[in-house]
């Protein structure tokens, strides 16, 4: 392997995004899993999830309209923090004049 310059493909390690352990007061699910509304900017639900690209890791946050089902807001960084789902809720009430 070495004489043809050939090397073994290794697997990158498991990187944990989630911090749960923490104090802070956990919010009341007002949905109940009824992801139904009866008309526009009711009802938004947001995620974040993480792609793995070459530089790195790339955070998204998207905002999405229950009723429409169109993305209302959505911010991608490569940093993740609370300004990643604030930005995102920003550009989403900017986007529908909210």
């Amino acid at each position: 392997m070495r004489k043809n310059d050939i090397k073994a493909k290794t697997k990158k390690r498991f990187k944990i995004t989630t911090k749960s352990k923490y104090n802070h007061p956990i919010a009341q699910n007002l949905l109940n899993q009824d992801f139904t509304a009866q008309h526009l900017n009711q009802i938004w639900a947001s995620d974040i999830t993480y792609i793995w690209i070459r530089e790195g890791w790339l955070y998204l946050a998207v905002i999405l309209d229950l009723f429409s089902r169109r993305i209302v807001g959505w911010v991608m960084r490569n940093r993740l923090g609370q300004e990643l789902g604030l930005n995102a809720f920003q550009q989403a009430l900017w986007r529908r004049r909210a």
